[in-house]
């Protein structure tokens, strides 16, 4: 499957949890919990406030070349929004990427999406811990977060 018939397919409107593809186009399903759901509105909200320009996305699915990839939220110029805003899956992706854990991820699966979305454009890759402490990288190196310089490095525990 591509992300398009996905995204199209009768059977997988609605879901209760997050789903991505592999390189094979094979439907991968994350269930996720309500801190989950709860740091992503956080996230995203906080995002808005600190760059009033550009434009937040949650569930933002992103091209690779080892299939669709869907950063919990991210946050996109002026410019690089209007280059994806038509795209079924962003061609290029959004300056910044954040993950939330679930209890299912690995250390593996993070760095791979991290390097992913570096691959694609990413500027910066943020990860947020069930526990809401921020670890921010730029390509090759963990850091401190360069583009919304007063970003909180823990968000407010549940």
């Amino acid at each position: 499957m591509n992300w398009r018939e996905v995204c199209e397919h009768p059977d997988l409107q609605d879901l209760p949890f997050k789903i991505e593809l592999n390189e094979k186009g094979k439907i991968i399903m994350s269930p996720v919990k309500v801190y989950h759901s709860v740091f992503q509105g956080e996230l995203a909200a906080l995002l808005k406030n600190h760059r009033h320009e550009g434009k937040v996305l949650t569930e933002c699915a992103i091209w690779t070349h080892r299939g669709t990839k869907v950063a919990d939220v991210a946050w996109a110029s002026t410019i690089t929004f209007h280059r994806i805003k038509h795209d079924v899956e962003c061609s290029v992706a959004p300056e910044v990427c954040i993950e939330v854990l679930s209890s299912s991820n690995t250390e593996e699966e993070i760095a791979d999406k991290r390097s992913l979305y570096f691959a694609q454009g990413a500027k910066e890759v943020w990860i947020c811990d069930q526990d809401g402490d921020m670890t921010f990288y730029i390509p090759g190196a963990q850091a401190r977060v360069l583009i919304m310089q007063r970003f909180p490095e823990h968000l407010k525990s549940l």
